[in-house]
């Protein structure tokens, strides 16, 4: 008995999906025939394709769906990053340095007033020395026992102690130490061995999102191995070092990380991790890592013999391109450098490149701000010449630029200042590019600049600090180191000294 109307419905309803879409597509096939109505023919033609297009919407999404599956063998389960950690690990290094610091006495007795009544070579609240330590990490980067660290971690250290993974222990040799970059180059006698090390990958490659591991030594708790990705690329807004240009990555790095190895998949070193922002002292997801690229080229020019690094000179400075001169420039969106001075016969004024006009890349590799190009020209190593991008009058151009070092001329005839007057205890020197370039200074000045400050001197007790330049003592302007050992050599009952500090001028007034 044929079932009635109204369960009919019921079984219209409780059909499937698949089946009512089956349904529908065959209900519109069979009433296009030739005896339909011209507009009923269209619409259901119509209908015919959208079921149709439903139909190849799901046969493309199926495969989708069918790739989140649970693992099928126990090599899926056992996936890791041990052969990677297998690979890397043996090349990194604990380090450990010792140095005997000094600390001044009392400065009330460095006193120009005490000292005269008392002699120069009154006693009393002498300095007192004490032993600092240092704990951090290392990457061997050469089977010849060469090292590469962070310069934080040895600089000034008296004795250097490198423990192995496997933990043998050697005494190293520091080569060469860069505060700019934060790194520092080491060497061990390895006695004819070849150790385990690890190769330089090119860290432009690098992509946000790869996969990395961090390995040091954490809170000296030994040898760990922590991953992530990479965070962010080019960061030079920073801060750590004078060449702000770092990896950022969320892989857990803390205290004594610094110094350890930041590498890729395949075990290739892309990074020394250097610093991390954190409140607490503690990893918080954000670390940074000086690129393997930066890496590569001082090793190079410590490994040649070269006991101070020499680096590229562009011998231009400029500042930022904002939003308002990149509209009056013509250009697209704020990028690059804008050129606001040249120095005479440097590589720059021999490429041919102006006041006014915007660096846009180097080796076309984009350049963002000075940071970024100061890191571009600082890695280009033994490279004969670099190509630059410019835009200059709305059009963009390209020239050579020749590498080369900053001269150091004049010669810099370092100078300790002694005597009762207000600059003892400073060391002073004739200021070149090459000076320039070592204190980290953006521009090239000319004169005599402070090289370091002793300590509790008097120097160090009017604020003076490592970097500032003496522009005159008493009216009389300075033009030389020996020069300025001469003006201060005099006696005189009051000083007048006008120091420069970056743009800044500050004029120092003392008197009995």
């Amino acid at each position: 008995m044929p079932p009635s109307w109204k369960r009919r419905q019921r079984l219209k309803r409780r059909a499937s999906p698949g089946d009512a879409v089956a349904g529908l597509a065959e209900r519109a096939r069979r009433s296009c025939g030739v005896g339909c109505q011209p507009a009923r023919r269209l619409r259901r033609a119509w209908c015919a394709i959208f079921v149709g297009g439903l139909l190849i919407l799901a046969a493309c999404t199926a495969p989708v769906a069918a790739q989140r599956a649970v693992p099928e063998s126990n090599a899926q389960i056992q996936l890791s990053f041990a052969p990677v950690v297998r690979i890397a690990a043996p090349a990194v290094v604990n380090i450990y340095s010792r140095r005997v610091v000094t600390t001044a006495g009392s400065p009330l007795f460095n006193d120009p007033f005490f000292r005269r009544f008392f002699g120069e070579n009154f006693s009393f609240g002498a300095p007192r020395q004490r032993v600092q330590n240092s704990l951090g990490s290392g990457v061997i980067v050469s089977p010849d026992g060469t090292i590469v660290t962070n310069h934080h971690v040895v600089g000034g250290a008296d004795e250097i102690t490198v423990v192995l993974a496997d933990k043998r222990e050697f005494a190293a040799k520091l080569l060469g130490s860069d505060e700019h970059s934060d790194l520092a180059v080491l060497k061990v006698d390895t006695g004819g061995e070849s150790l385990p090390y690890i190769e330089f990958r090119d860290s432009d490659t690098v992509q946000v999102g790869d996969l990395v591991l961090a390995i040091g030594n954490p809170f000296g708790v030994g040898q760990t191995v922590t991953s992530g990705i990479v965070s962010a690329q080019a960061r030079t807004a920073v801060g750590i070092s004078d060449l702000n240009f770092f990896i950022q990555t969320d892989a857990a790095i803390n205290p004594g990380n610094s110094g350890g190895a930041l590498i890729d998949m395949s075990g290739r070193l892309i990074g020394i991790n250097t610093a991390i922002y954190s409140q607490s002292g503690g990893s918080i997801g954000i670390g940074f890592a000086v690129p393997s690229n930066m890496v590569h080229s001082v090793v190079a020019s410590f490994s040649g013999g070269g006991r101070r690094l020499q680096r590229p000179w562009l011998g231009a400075w400029g500042r930022p391109v904002t939003s308002d001169v990149a509209q009056a420039l013509g250009l697209r969106r704020p990028t690059g450098v804008l050129i606001e001075e040249v120095a005479e016969d440097g590589p720059a004024e021999r490429a041919g490149i102006r006041v006014g006009d915007v660096i846009l890349g180097v080796n076309d590799q984009s350049v963002d701000d000075p940071q970024a190009l100061l890191y571009r020209i600082a890695t280009l190593g033994a490279a004969s010449s670099a190509d630059v991008e410019l835009w200059r009058k709305g059009e963009d151009r390209r020239v050579t630029l020749p590498v080369r070092a900053a001269p150091e001329d004049p010669p810099r005839n370092a100078i300790d200042l002694q005597g009762v007057q207000p600059l003892s205890g400073a060391t002073v020197a004739n200021l070149s590019p090459a000076l320039a370039d070592e204190l980290g200074s953006e521009r090239f000045y000319r004169g005599v600049v402070v090289l370091s400050v002793a300590p509790g001197s008097n120097a160090d007790q009017i604020g003076l600090q490592r970097g500032d330049r003496i522009l005159s003592v008493n009216g009389e302007d300075v033009s030389s180191s020996s020069g300025l050992r001469k003006q201060v050599g005099r006696r005189a009952q009051h000083w007048q000294i006008i120091v420069g500090r970056g743009d800044q001028r500050f004029n120092l007034v003392f008197g009995d």
